[in-house]
């Protein structure tokens, strides 16, 4: 399938595998993330291995859903002096104690190293703007490497960005669409952000694509499904209006939540009033739920997930 802009699409690299994190200058700084089931000594075990590795913690966050026999969750962020050159002695030691003895997942991130987002959007400018907006700013710690839309129209818009824009059509076959995202993706990101990207996503999509998708979507109390549902808010008289982001499944709509956010309405608003309120809310709770995913604040287990 031919990728079609604007303008001609900036060149992918030789390797599609060759976009690199950016550096945050963090470098010293590492997250560790571990969840499991629940038992006595993990927070004193993960102390007590930093302080041994010559880390100093900054923050802690934990959870348990069940002190006996729950889950357990930890984020922990430290900073250990020449922390890229001694990954791989710490990851030794945090497996043998965490994985091998207590049974624990983890993760060990280094602050440093960016996640790399492409976002996927249609026709509606809001939610793309503002995080290519937040990014630049520094306010989120990602860098977007592409974005991808079902149309041309908002090239003009991403092109003082730099960032490359692939116009990839799926209104013909949908599986060939899918193909051509899956190939600008491969190897090049660590997170697809659908910033009111109108289309489905196939099981087969989520199943080869490898990485998390991020939705952001309205949700009224009730809520209004189909074409104009800003309208048909108006029509019942909501007094609330909202969104959710969420990760995306095979289930539509259905996967585990981030971030929600509503602010209240009245009967004087039209339903453009609605309509400009219910972008403002999907805005900071897209952005909100971005920034948590790239700071490795969350931890899902099942469909629910703990936000630190």
């Amino acid at each position: 399938m031919a990728v079609a802009t604007e303008r001609p699409p900036q060149p992918l690299p030789e390797s599609l595998a060759a976009i690199p994190a950016t550096d945050s200058g963090d470098g010293d700084i590492g997250r560790l993330i571990v969840q499991g089931t629940d038992q006595r000594g993990i927070v004193a075990s993960i102390s007590a291995l930093l302080a041994d590795a010559g880390a100093n913690i900054i923050s802690l966050d934990q959870h348990s859903s069940d002190p006996e026999g729950g889950q357990f969750f930890q984020r922990t962020v430290f900073s250990l002096p020449h922390l890229p050159a001694r990954l791989e002695d710490l990851r030794g030691k945090l497996d043998a104690r965490l994985a091998g003895e207590l049974g624990l997942s983890w993760q060990l991130v280094e602050a440093r190293q960016h996640k790399r987002v492409a976002v996927f959007v249609s026709t509606s400018d809001h939610c793309l703007l503002d995080l290519l907006w937040r990014q630049r700013r520094g306010e989120l710690p990602m860098d977007i490497v592409m974005v991808v839309s079902n149309h041309p129209d908002l090239a003009k818009d991403v092109r003082p960005f730099g960032i490359p824009y692939f116009h990839v059509p799926v209104s013909g076959n949908k599986k060939e669409a899918e193909a051509r995202h899956l190939e600008l993706l491969d190897g090049n990101v660590d997170l697809v952000v659908l910033a009111r990207y109108m289309q489905i996503i196939s099981e087969d999509f989520l199943d080869a694509v490898g990485v998390p998708v991020i939705n952001i979507h309205h949700s009224f109390l009730p809520a209004f499904i189909g074409a104009g549902p800003y309208q048909k808010a108006k029509d019942r008289g909501v007094k609330l209006i909202g969104a959710t982001a969420h990760y995306v499944t095979r289930d539509l709509d259905e996967g585990p939540i981030i971030e929600q956010d509503v602010i209240r309405v009245s009967h004087r608003d039209s339903a453009q009033d609605l309509a400009r309120s219910g972008a403002d809310v999907e805005r900071r709770v897209l952005s909100r739920a971005v920034a948590a995913h790239c700071e490795d604040r969350i931890l899902r287990q099942g469909n629910t997930t703990v936000v630190f």
